[in-house]
């Protein structure tokens, strides 16, 4: 499971590391708030586009091989900006590691349901989720000292050694799971399947939960200054938001496999939490921030890995690679789309109604989930 986990690290630094650095390093890459949103969006955008196809692709060729070529392409397209170092080649690295880690996300993912049976799943994907949090926490603080270091140049060169370090210890450690035969599946079966209640709620879940900590890791940092605090109380909250996420994810991957939680009542506890987070962050000061980061980390925190592990339950297991890409670009869509909205609705009023909005859509999304039953996925 290491090296599984360590590839989870692996797109969470890659992703945040870079993402938080690039507005902040002084070149003729980044010339323009137009370029940093281009940069920015290159890599979500060949997530968004390419998760379901390669997670199609796992179930056809099994996920081993789509998850030790997509960690060699991710350290392939690093280290084309170490060796060229100019404007356009940056272009093109990025977009190489976002089609990247578009192909081992989701191959670790069917990889953790694989190799653990149902009853320590919850565990197991409570462990991946903390070191995806652990990525994302630590990506924009070590990114930042490398990239003062040696510029991004630097940056790029370890995510080089990253990705092909993990690529080998994967290929050392990960056994061989091979793809499983399964029926046919025309376009219809795939829409049914995906408009099943059992695929739909932990995704909706996904999806609002990474909405809200993009939100979060966004907005609570402009809301510290427009309070007047500083960037080590600001930082202090977004450090808090993504820790909090990382120690509540394991718990509640135990507490699922022994059932001292469940699936239902765990989702819309998560779905409460992070709602009722998203609400405090309209209090004043320094209170009404760390609030806001320690309930909606706590709330994302618990809905991750049950969300996945319901996932990985209710799907045969000839289409885990297809479930968990669907599921990833459903979390990707949230990553995008909750920084919009909020940010849309704070231009037209304030970002206090920005907030209020999202939460209440968060919490229309938890009553939803406590009056959805979950039902066997059909094959």
């Amino acid at each position: 499971m290491w090296p599984l986990y360590a590839a989870g690290f692996t797109t969470a630094f890659g992703a945040h590391g870079i993402a938080a650095n690039l507005g902040g390093f002084s070149s003729d890459a980044v010339t323009s708030l137009l370029v940093l949103g281009g940069l920015l969006a290159l890599y979500d955008g060949a997530e968004v586009v390419l998760k379901p196809l390669f997670g199609t692709l796992a179930d056809r060729v099994g996920a081993r091989p789509v998850l030790l070529g997509g960690l060699v392409a991710f350290a392939a397209a690093s280290a084309v900006y170490v060796v060229a170092d100019s404007p356009g080649w940056l272009w093109a690295a990025r977009l190489g590691q976002g089609a990247a880690a578009s192909a081992f996300s989701p191959s670790a993912s069917a990889l953790v349901a694989r190799l653990n049976p149902a009853a320590k799943r919850g565990r197991a994907f409570g462990g991946y989720g903390f070191h995806k949090s652990i990525g994302y926490t630590l990506g924009p603080l070590l990114g930042g000292v490398l990239v003062w270091a040696g510029g991004l140049r630097l940056l790029f060169g370890v995510l080089t050694v990253l990705g092909a370090g993990v690529a080998v210890w994967a290929a050392l450690a990960v056994p061989v799971v091979p793809p499983l035969p399964k029926a046919r599946q025309t376009v219809l079966d795939l829409a049914r399947r995906l408009a099943d209640p059992s695929f739909l709620a932990p995704t909706a879940a996904l999806a609002a939960a990474t909405a809200a900590l993009s939100v979060g890791v966004g907005f609570l940092p402009v809301s510290g200054r427009a309070a007047g605090l500083g960037t080590v109380a600001t930082g202090a909250a977004v450090s808090l938001l993504a820790a909090t996420a990382a120690v509540v994810q394991p718990w509640a991957g135990r507490a699922l496999d022994e059932g001292r939680v469940s699936t239902r009542t765990g989702l819309t506890a998560g779905l409460a939490l992070t709602a009722a987070g998203l609400a405090c962050a309209t209090l004043p000061g320094l209170t009404g921030i760390l609030t806001a980061a320690a309930l909606t980390g706590a709330g994302t925190g618990l809905i991750t890995p049950l969300g996945f592990a319901t996932l990985s339950t209710h799907t045969s297991p000839e289409r885990l690679g297809q479930t968990m890409g669907a599921a990833e670009l459903g979390r990707e869509l949230g990553d995008a789309g909750g920084p919009l909205l909020v940010a849309g609705v704070a231009s037209v009023w304030t970002l206090t109604y920005g907030y209020v909005t999202l939460a209440g859509l968060i919490g229309l999304a938890a009553v939803a989930s406590w009056a959805t039953r979950a039902r066997p996925a059909r094959p």
